[in-house]
């Protein structure tokens, strides 16, 4: 679902943020651009991407201060993307909280491949197919649509995340606040007991008497999507 994926880049040079744009565009990312540290900051808290490429060396704020920044309170990954290659500025980026590292002049093409994995990494849910199709159920979570036994379902935006998380990663168990991290977010701060009462009106609206597929409690643990012949 790359097409939903939004990429905030940092960078003061233009020749560097049009080349990223070029390639991230014909990736299906959403790119928004920023030339200085206080501009990406603020464009940063406004628009919530799911990645942020920063470049070190910038005016009003460097790269330094804006990831310490953003690490402050929130956990979106981050490249920095940078000139210099000594290993003390890499171990700094990374004390910092940086997910990964890349030197100047780099190739496009890595930059585009180390973005995919780290997304894919982080979060799971932007990397993968926006369609699910089981025997008796298909999800297609860029419509927000459910249909179950031939009958469509209508699943408020948490619950059918918290479906469609479960279906992709069928016969897997999560935890309670494993759930809780990738649908409600790291710094959710409501009861942990939101994941069952969500999994009850999931339950509720698909049924029971599936032969093929279930949603499991796994007493004492969490949940899993549970699928036979799998």
């Amino acid at each position: 679902m790359n097409n939903q994926v939004k990429v905030l880049v940092i960078e003061d040079d233009p020749y560097i943020s049009d080349l990223i744009v070029l390639y991230a565009e014909k990736s299906g990312y959403t790119i928004s651009i920023a030339n200085d540290g206080l501009k990406g900051l603020e464009m940063f808290y406004k628009s919530s991407p799911d990645l942020v490429i920063l470049d070190i060396m910038m005016p009003e704020m460097d790269g330094w201060e804006v990831c310490k920044e953003i690490r402050r309170f929130d956990k979106t990954p981050v490249i920095m993307l940078t000139g210099k290659s000594e290993n003390c500025d890499k171990l700094k980026g990374f004390d910092l909280g940086t997910d990964d590292y890349l030197v100047k002049p780099f190739d496009p093409n890595e930059l585009m491949a180390r973005i995919k994995a780290l997304l894919r990494r982080t979060n799971p849910m932007l990397d993968a197919d926006e369609i699910i199709d089981l025997p008796l159920l298909n999800i297609n979570l860029k419509l927000y649509k459910v249909t179950c036994d031939e009958q469509e379902i209508v699943l408020p935006p948490k619950e059918m995340k918290l479906l469609y998380f479960l279906t992709l990663h069928s016969n897997q168990v999560f935890t309670r606040q494993q759930l809780l991290d990738q649908i409600w977010g790291w710094d959710f701060e409501g009861d942990p007991q939101t994941v069952d009462v969500h999994i009850k009106r999931i339950r509720e609206k698909l049924g029971d008497s599936n032969p093929f597929w279930r949603v499991k409690t796994i007493r004492g643990v969490g949940y899993k999507f549970e699928v036979d012949n799998q």
